[in-house]
């Protein structure tokens, strides 16, 4: 059952949420966009636990009334069975409580660069690195969200050796931010002439924008800006100027570059927020490395080497290994349909952190 202090902590946010719904319904909130929207996010997150708790409240009653019925004779059999599912559904409200009432993670609602490399297998993983692009994307589509490619490095087969595409909308870190890791492709290669099946992989990694560049501390002589003229696809203008621009962090050797756009300026712009991105993210593997190294926990362990999901095209198949999630609906995934693992990624990482907590 709930104890005082998370009694006492629920009725704080009952109280807050009550403060809020009355500022939104003052004329003077409803002119200023910035408060009314930022009074409107908050309600949006008190909600769920105030409903939450409510059902509580609801379900202990329940309870109280049934146990008053096992004096009656009549009763006791009915109010046994009828106390044995209210037990059950209590317990998942108050887990479901404890999930909403966890600390929350600072970049859950940040944009993000997913930045997907070829890795082992040539010419093929450059092609899966095409498909996991085409697969962020739909499922972007079918989010809503606002997709923006910053750079790419384009193969000769029409893969992809890297590409940084931007992905702008809600709730976006916390969807994907489960992504990053190996991701291995089994299948036969179109190059492939006696049919033989071939593995070969990609990384991607699901970094949260550096809204303010200040916030990381990256100084001027800390990095060093070279142009260059692109090379690739992108017409006379790309190829006969200096539009590149690749920037490397001398303490990291950490290293972006963009080369997308005919602006060397903007090109620096977007090079410069990866950068950011990128020494960000090292920051915290480096601090999720220590906690991992503490207590072992199945995701969010931040190992970019760590072999996460396998795609398998003789069998249809695709197979998250963290989580043991086995899908035979490869075609739809590849379309987007990413539900399924993105959900069963978050709820499992929120069993982790209960059962941290409990512990």
């Amino acid at each position: 059952m709930i104890n005082e202090g998370l009694k006492k902590r629920l009725e704080k946010i009952n109280a807050r949420l009550a403060s809020v719904e009355q500022e939104l319904s003052s004329p003077q909130v409803t002119k200023n966009i910035k408060k009314f929207q930022a009074l409107s996010i908050e309600r949006a997150e008190l909600v769920p636990i105030a409903e939450k708790a409510k059902s509580h409240y609801e379900l202990s009653k329940d309870i109280e009334t049934a146990e008053s019925w096992l004096s009656d004779p009549d009763l006791k059999e009915d109010a046994l069975i009828e106390l044995d599912q209210l037990r059950r559904k209590v317990t998942d409200v108050e887990n479901e409580l404890k999930g909403l009432l966890l600390p929350k993670d600072p970049n859950d609602k940040k944009n993000v660069l997913v930045e997907i490399r070829a890795g082992t297998g040539g010419d093929e993983s450059t092609l899966f690195a095409a498909d996991l692009v085409r697969m962020y994307t739909k499922f972007a589509e079918r989010k809503n969200w606002k997709i923006e490619i910053i750079s790419s490095h384009e193969s000769g087969l029409g893969g992809f050796k890297e590409i940084v595409i931007k992905l702008e909308g809600r709730n976006v870190y916390s969807t994907l931010k489960f992504e990053s890791g190996g991701h291995r492709v089994q299948r036969i290669p179109i190059t492939e002439t006696q049919g033989r099946i071939h593995t070969s992989a990609c990384t991607v990694a699901v970094l949260p924008e550096v809204e303010n560049i200040s916030e990381i501390n990256v100084k001027p002589d800390e990095i060093r800006v070279d142009v260059f003229r692109a090379s690739g696809a992108g017409g006379q203008h790309v190829n006969k100027t200096e539009s590149a621009v690749r920037i490397t962090h001398l303490p990291t050797g950490i290293v972006a570059e963009c080369q997308d756009d005919r602006s060397q300026h903007k090109n620096k712009e977007k090079a410069l927020k990866v950068l950011c991105a990128r020494i960000k993210d090292q920051e915290l593997a480096n601090q999720q490395k220590s906690i991992a190294d503490t207590r072992k926990t199945l995701i969010g362990s931040g190992d970019r080497s760590e072999r996460i999901r396998t795609y398998n095209f003789p069998q249809g198949r695709v197979t998250d290994h963290r989580i043991n999630l086995t899908s035979y609906k490869l075609d739809q995934i590849l379309e987007g349909i990413l539900d399924e693992f993105t959900d069963n990624l978050i709820a499992q990482h929120q069993a982790d952190r209960l059962s941290s907590m409990t512990e």
